[in-house]
């Protein structure tokens, strides 16, 4: 098993839109495509109150390649993040990165 953590930096005031869309919108799409989400984090103290962090847990690289894409070209998906973005994207920056248990992990 391999997690994705990634990091959304909300355009300012738009941590609470985010968080709904998640809420209502993506989750129910990733649970269509058979993407596994671990946890998702607001941030309480950090460098800042606009970041939403979570993890996903992926069998493969593969996995991950053939999940994401599949979920990323949804017209549901596209409809729905272009609603949301409306008047303007929601996010101002988005970082990941690809994350192997060690052999001591609780998640390995």
């Amino acid at each position: 098993m391999i997690y994705e953590l990634r990091v959304y930096r909300a355009s300012v005031g738009n941590l609470p839109a985010l968080l709904k869309r998640f809420e209502t919108t993506t989750l129910n799409l990733w649970e269509k495509h058979g993407i596994r989400q671990v946890g998702f984090f607001t941030t309480m103290v950090g460098a800042s109150n606009n970041d939403l962090t979570y993890l996903i847990a992926w069998e493969s690289l593969a996995e991950r390649e053939q999940r994401w894409t599949a979920f990323q070209s949804d017209p549901d998906w596209i409809s729905a993040r272009a609603e949301t973005d409306r008047n303007g994207a929601l996010t101002a920056n988005i970082t990941n990165q690809i994350l192997q248990p060690t052999a001591f992990s609780k998640l390995s």
